[in-house]
């Protein structure tokens, strides 16, 4: 008989082998705050326009080179439990209003780190949650004082430009101008009157080659598709839509069919050729000339819809065939029958194109007021132009954001030293213990100037001493000047370089709730994971061009 091994007394005995336990402020709170501490760390560095870019390869060993801070957590999989909450704070953030992602992992960061030495001088959590939540609150009735102009007229591409242009200047330094232009006019041009703005009617279509600035913009879709038949364009086209594939529709029943002679043979493939051409005369009859279809395009229906002179475009993604009806105004027909007018879409030119050695098809619409626009990017490489689309993506967010409130706070650092000086006066006024956590509250703030003059390599202790002084003397604006030769300051206002206020407001809230969430655990209790052992990793194919796959291993994986 196996010898019985008590367990030890304590909390252990509850558990199942092989859970852990942790408890305490050193065990559990210093631990979480490290592991946070870690990660706003990682994060800190691709803050602003003169940040690193990060690489990440995610389980699927795909590559990114980004320093969009919600990309690189979303590709990292974080695993510990506190450091999750502050990636999930900055997820929150990314839906809520798009941006701003990175400035809720540094400034939850900052809190944590102030909190630990708090918590070191020996005040208890509670004191200093209670603080880190009256600070939130005022900073957020600060917060409208730093605003400093708002958006007037959102149909105006001159003015979205420039406040968009923020936005981007932090993912694509550089190229700042030309993105945003080209972001406001595709966001300006599918702008109801009415106001109700979806950010999923700005499409991106990626094509490779060329350069950044040989990107354009367009009303209508574009799809790296090419077209099926012989006809490659049709202007003032009338489109049918039919999501199923083209070809002859085979009966329902299952049959027998017996042939005696080869007479019977000849009519049998007859009749149904007969009834395929019948079925495509049809819709040309019905006035339309262009064909698209989410499945595959048989051969004699091609034969057929060249002779009657249809344009055939096969789309493979039923999402696309949505947008496309969308944007042409069509219903998608699940089976081959004529369409009627009211379920024919239209639009003004569809036309087969090259774009450097990529074959497209371009859905275009002459007006303005198009229910879609696609943005085309041109790049040297994927990555890269993945880049640029997670900037138009936060251009295109920034616009939506200005749609539902169009007030402005300054940039660049501006209004976390405004919001920091007046959160010092406000803790100095408060009695009891909390008043340190306002403080701490406050210095956190600085943490984002701090993190933009360390990425552009300037002293940081200098620029926010400066920062500071400005701010005493009542310029409001005054942020931090990333263009000029040391830690200078300058006027934000002028210098265009405005954010969102409620990009601002939702990040400050969001960052507290996280921080002050994980500041209230005060112990971990891991139960066993669940599973038995890991099955072995497939090798990949020999032929895989992977980061670590020697050329020389020729065997092929079973």
């Amino acid at each position: 008989m196996a010898l019985h091994v008590p367990k030890a007394p304590g909390f252990a005995q509850m558990l199942k082998d092989g859970a852990k336990h942790y408890s305490g402020l050193e065990e559990a709170v210093f631990r979480n705050i490290r592991a946070c501490k870690e990660l706003s760390q990682t994060t800190r560095t691709a803050y602003g326009p003169n940040g690193m870019n990060k690489m990440v390869i995610n389980h699927l060993e795909k590559l990114f080179v980004t320093n969009d801070a919600a990309t690189i957590l979303r590709e990292l999989e974080v695993q510990h439990p506190a450091a999750k909450m502050i990636v999930m704070a900055s997820h929150m953030q990314e839906q809520e209003v798009g941006d701003g992602t990175n400035f809720v992992l540094v400034f939850a960061g900052a809190l944590l780190e102030l909190a630990e030495e708090l918590l070191r001088m020996g005040l208890s959590v509670s004191e200093v949650i209670e603080g880190y939540e009256k600070a939130c609150k005022k900073a957020l009735e600060i917060l409208p004082d730093c605003v400093c102009s708002s958006a007037k007229n959102l149909h105006d591409v001159q003015e979205a430009t420039s406040l968009i242009r923020t936005a981007v200047m932090s993912k694509q330094y550089g190229n700042e101008d030309f993105l945003a232009k080209l972001i406001a006019q595709a966001c300006v041009s599918i702008f109801p009157e009415s106001g109700n703005f979806n950010v999923d009617n700005v499409r991106v279509c990626k094509i490779l080659g060329c350069g950044v600035t040989a990107s354009s913009m367009l009303h209508g879709m574009v799809f790296k598709k090419e077209a099926e038949g012989d006809i490659t364009s049709v202007k003032d086209a009338k489109i049918a839509v039919f999501s199923c594939p083209f070809d002859c529709t085979v009966t329902e029943t299952k049959g027998t069919v017996l042939i005696n002679n080869a007479q019977e043979l000849m009519n049998f493939s007859k009749g149904e050729e007969d009834m395929m051409e019948a079925q495509v005369k049809a819709i040309k009859e019905a006035g339309a000339n262009v064909v698209v279809t989410g499945g595959k395009v048989a051969d004699m229906a091609l034969h057929y819809a060249n002779k009657y002179k249809l344009m055939v475009v096969r789309l493979n993604s039923k999402w696309d065939l949505r947008r496309l009806c969308k944007t042409v105004g069509a219903v998608a027909l699940p089976r081959m029958t004529s369409p009627t007018p009211e379920e024919m879409g239209h639009c003004d030119s569809v036309y087969l194109t090259e774009v450097g050695d990529t074959q497209v098809v371009v859905f275009k619409h002459e007006k303005e007021d198009g229910a879609i626009s696609t943005v085309v990017i041109r790049g040297s490489t994927d990555n890269l132009m993945d880049d640029i689309e997670r900037a138009v993506d936060d251009g295109v967010n920034t616009f939506k954001v200005l749609i539902r409130d169009k007030r402005l706070v300054p940039g660049a650092g501006a209004t976390e030293i405004e919001l920091a000086k007046q959160l010092t006066s406000y803790g100095e006024s408060c009695p009891g213990l909390e008043q340190y956590a306002i403080k701490k509250f406050a210095d956190a703030f600085e943490a984002v100037p701090r993190a933009l003059a360390e990425n552009s390599g300037v002293k940081a202790s200098e620029l926010i001493s400066k920062l500071y002084s400005a701010h005493h003397e009542g310029n409001k604006n005054m942020g931090y000047d990333i263009e000029s030769e040391g830690p200078t300051v300058k006027d934000m206002l002028e210098a265009g370089i405005l954010e969102p206020f409620l990009v601002k407001h939702w990040g400050i809230k969001l960052a507290t709730n996280a921080a002050i969430t994980v500041l209230r655990v005060d112990q971990i209790i891991m139960a066993k994971a669940a599973g038995g052992p890991k099955a072995p990793k497939q090798r990949g194919h020999w032929d895989k061009d992977g980061w670590d796959e020697e050329p020389d291993n020729f065997e092929t994986h079973h």
